[in-house]
């Protein structure tokens, strides 16, 4: 175990920094090395405890309201699923929790636009923009922007949800207080003009606020109670309101559960785990050592055996529509060399 954080943190860092040159002498893989540590990226005494007095929360009222209000609304909107709803509101349900939390949040968001593991043509992504909206995370600029500084400065104050602040705050706390100077701070030192030189991108950005209200509240409401004759009330707190929080939950227990649970065949310096738990609710997202291993992925997992990744199965069936093309992949003699050389030993094929 470790003293303290600042230990953890510039042990992490100096594994990483080695591994960058075991990985660049490595010819298996051929993109998206990680990225060099800097040495103005370690703190000094100082710059530590200053940092742990930066820890005490800004709680933000109007977000722990809104939450709130949702995870009550969506606790009813669970009840009505149940005991009021018809079977097609709680298909329709479903069906949109997959649509929001596979297509839009990890195809779209996290694999294409955070990682660029894969590229998409102009249809794929206006899918994939309309999807991750009806998932109401931010825009998808917000997303991978928090998601690149959450890879590049991973357990550190930089990290928007750190898990070593705690279990609650990695999960949803982080959301209902300010962000540490840190995120800001390091945020604005990531190039982004990928992201702002595609038009999918700025178009969402420009108008995240009605295309949210359109298809994520309206549509849902109004979609099961013109269709099957549902009631406003029940398709309103169904498939609106209680498919959100579903969904808004399943995403952040990949922040909280994956980083803190679980075996770490690939990297056992790092927080991520594979956690099955996590892979169960989120249909295969939860694979996590070996994304945060291995991001530039596509797969953002090892195939084959029980580990089931929808994700991946549906960025494939657009590759053969011809809608996704240049998917990365890391090769498996470089997984199990790293699986050796850093992983914990519950690799299967490392026992």
């Amino acid at each position: 175990m470790y003293s303290t954080i600042k230990d953890f943190v510039i042990q992490k860092r100096f594994n990483q920094h080695k591994l960058n040159e075991q990985v660049s002498a490595d010819n298996t893989v051929t993109t998206c090395k990680r990225v060099e540590v800097e040495a103005t990226d370690f703190l000094d005494k100082e710059e530590y405890e200053e940092d742990e007095k930066k820890l005490e929360n800004e709680i933000v009222w109007v977000n722990v309201v809104i939450f709130s209000i949702l995870h009550i609304a969506a606790l009813y909107g669970g009840y009505l699923l149940l005991f009021s709803a018809k079977w097609q509101t709680l298909l329709f349900t479903y069906f949109l929790s997959v649509v929001g939390g596979v297509l839009g949040i990890a195809a779209g968001a996290h694999r294409l636009w955070s990682h660029r593991s894969y590229k998409a043509k102009l249809p794929l992504r206006i899918l994939l923009m309309i999807a991750n909206t009806l998932a109401w995370q931010n825009s998808l600029y917000e997303w991978a922007r928090d998601h690149r500084v959450h890879h590049k400065f991973g357990e550190t104050n930089a990290d928007p949800h750190n898990s070593r602040r705690g279990f609650f705050f990695s999960h949803v706390g982080w959301l209902l207080v300010k962000k540490h100077p840190d995120v800001k701070a390091k945020g604005s030192m990531l190039d982004m003009s990928d992201l702002l030189a595609d038009p999918v991108i700025r178009f969402q950005k420009q108008y995240y606020t009605p295309l949210a209200m359109i298809f994520c509240f309206i549509l849902p409401t109004v979609v099961p109670a013109i269709c099957w004759s549902e009631s406003y009330w029940v398709a309103f707190f169904g498939p609106a309101i209680g498919r959100l929080v579903l969904t808004l939950n399943a995403t952040w227990m990949i922040n909280s559960f994956a980083h803190m649970w679980g075996n770490k065949p690939y990297d056992k310096y790092i927080a991520p785990t594979e956690s099955k738990l996590v892979t169960f609710f989120t249909l295969g997202e939860g694979w996590h050592n070996y994304h945060h291993t291995f991001p530039q992925d596509y797969r953002s997992g090892e195939l084959g055996g029980k580990r089931a990744n929808l994700t991946t199965l549906l960025i494939d069936f657009f590759f053969l529509l011809g809608q996704v093309y240049d998917r990365k992949t890391v090769s498996d003699e470089h997984v199990l060399k790293r699986s050796k050389r850093t992983g914990d030993g519950s690799h299967a094929r490392v026992k």
